[in-house]
């Protein structure tokens, strides 16, 4: 009790792993995902690539690229079990819930999942990678009594994934627009979700194990699902002319104004930059769109000097609804890039573990006396 701890509560901005994935610089509002900008992956990349390169440490070469590409198309398929599982499931889970519960799941009907060298647990990275998108539309389509659409082994991840959630290939820009969104939310530095996938692993428990902990913490409110929110804020204003009263009103009361801040960020989100593009785009700058401009210019009036500025959510939420996808799968998809990134993180603190083992603080008394029930 006397020993002394530095302490940050929730672990705030306190070191706990080295990494060569990501980098955030959060003054000039920069991100890199393996020493190259986020901009660059953007625009010459894809998300497989970008996926295969995290799990590599490198960019991958051209024959472990094809080779890449195979596995992850022939790995996008469910055991028929946990499609009857994923039948099964009351219409109104939760999509996150259903994401989480089927990952675990998967671990029963994977081999590798008892072994503990690394080779096998990248394997099964590959396999999460590719099934993610598979169980998101299969849940979506379940729920809602649609036939479920088999992958697609002649399109690329987000075609796909699109085709498989609407039933109908998606054009060339809109497959193009989800495979950027994907590689903007492939990895983020050590966030909430990461961490906990981690911790798992530390362990040595399996690596199902970890990714399922890694949607769990995506599912809270505090991680995922901003963008839910934003959407929801933006049809409460309702038009541009709205605004100002709205935004100024939520100021005064010290609420929180969703899509806005960030724990690192105190400059513009890069990747907000780039999807503001096709928000512009797909909305054909709709009211709708406007509307969000006009929040951000009153945000960055208001409070850009204090560096709040818009965050990855703020326009994401608009490009989903413009390719026609449902709200509450706007954190699910989000998973469905991050996974790469969770095993990515997963296997590079392996080759070095050392299990989390962090201290509490204790604030209690000490040699209290115990008093029996009856004279409590």
């Amino acid at each position: 009790m006397t020993e002394k701890y530095p302490f940050s509560k929730g672990l705030a901005g306190v070191p706990a792993a080295e990494t060569v994935l990501s980098f955030i610089n959060g003054q000039e509002g920069k991100l890199y995902y393996l020493g190259i900008p986020i901009e660059e992956w953007a625009e010459h990349s894809t998300f497989e690539e970008v996926a295969l390169a995290l799990l590599l440490r490198r960019l991958p070469k051209k024959d472990e690229m094809k080779m890449f590409n195979a596995a992850l198309r022939s790995a996008r398929e469910l055991p028929p079990e946990v499609i009857d599982f994923i039948l099964d499931l009351p219409p109104d889970t939760h999509p996150m819930a259903a994401l989480r519960t089927v990952v675990s799941l998967l671990e029963a009907y994977d081999y590798d999942a008892k072994l503990e060298d690394l080779e096998a647990k990248f394997r099964i990275s590959v396999r999460l990678i590719a099934k993610f998108p598979t169980i998101v539309a299969y849940f979506d389509r379940a729920r809602k009594g649609l036939e479920l659409i088999p992958p697609d082994p002649t399109l690329g991840h987000a075609a796909n994934f699109l085709y498989m959630l609407k039933g109908e290939r998606p054009s060339d820009y809109e497959a193009r627009v989800m495979d950027i969104a994907l590689i903007l939310h492939a990895d983020h530095g050590m966030n909430a979700s990461t961490f906990t996938a981690m911790v798992i692993a530390s362990t040595l428990s399996d690596m199902y194990s970890a990714i399922t902990g890694g949607v769990a913490a995506l599912k809270g409110p505090l991680h995922g699902g901003a963008n839910e929110r934003v959407l929801k804020m933006l049809k409460e204003i309702g038009s541009p002319e709205n605004a100002e009263k709205y935004i100024l009103d939520k100021l005064a009361k010290k609420e929180r104004i969703m899509g806005f801040g960030h724990r690192v960020y105190k400059a513009y989100d890069p990747r907000a930059r780039i999807l503001k593009k096709f928000a512009e785009e797909l909305t054909k700058r709709s009211e709708f769109y406007q509307t969000a401009v006009k929040v951000e210019e009153i945000m960055i009036r208001e409070k850009g000097a204090k560096g709040i500025f818009p965050n990855v959510d703020f326009y994401s939420g608009l490009v989903y609804n413009a390719l026609g996808i449902d709200t509450d799968l706007f954190t699910p998809i989000f998973a469905i890039a991050r996974v790469a990134g969770w095993t990515a993180h997963v296997l590079e603190y392996l080759e070095d573990n050392r299990i989390f083992r962090p201290r509490a603080i204790y604030k209690g008394e000490i040699d209290k006396k115990y008093i029996p029930i009856d004279e409590r």
